[in-house]
């Protein structure tokens, strides 16, 4: 094997191109007697020639071969992705929505429920929003009758002490009693 910087056959003498002359310096234009003369600067000497390389062969024979490592270890494992619960999602929505708007988490409750048991699991969301959700209609259903009561039986006394007939409020309303 040669060496690249060295071709076959010749010698790192041979390959050295020989120095270019030091450029003359130019000469200075004569200056009036008031301003000193600059010194005059020598071109930079020629650089070092390069010792030839030691043959690639001969430097690496008798080093030592580089050690063999183990192959490395497999990557941890790491602990294992909980799959998702069917549902779970849902029943988390139908419980936020159970306090606004009772029918529509009712049914999302419901539906939650049933695709969690399919799968084999519980979903405390789902059942919560359904307890909620079922409360709160009848809740609604009690109050809007007690609030439909209340307004029949204002309009009872209202009646009795106009009596029968349309009557004009005084708040720009009709009153329609006995008809």
């Amino acid at each position: 094997m040669t060496d690249p910087q060295t071709p076959a056959g010749s010698t790192p003498d041979e390959n050295v191109p020989p120095a270019p002359p030091a450029p003359e310096a130019p000469e200075a234009a004569p200056v009036a007697d008031t301003a000193p003369e600059p010194p005059a600067y020598a071109a930079p000497p020629a650089p070092p020639a390069y010792e030839a390389a030691p043959p690639a062969a001969a430097a690496y024979a008798s080093a030592p071969a580089a050690p063999a490592y183990a192959s490395a270890p497999p990557p941890a494992y790491g602990a294992p992705a909980t799959a998702t619960v069917p549902g779970k999602t849902m029943g988390i929505v139908a419980f936020i929505l159970s306090f606004f708007i009772q029918v529509i988490a009712l049914i999302l409750g419901i539906v939650a429920l049933v695709q969690s048991k399919k799968a084999g699991h519980k979903n405390g969301w789902a059942v919560a929003a359904i307890v909620i959700s079922s409360v709160l209609i009848v809740v609604g259903i009690i109050v809007g009758i007690a609030i439909a009561v209340a307004i029949a039986s204002g309009l009872a006394v209202a009646c009795a002490e106009y009596g029968p007939g349309v009557h004009q409020l005084e708040g720009g309303g009709i009153l329609r009693c006995g008809e």
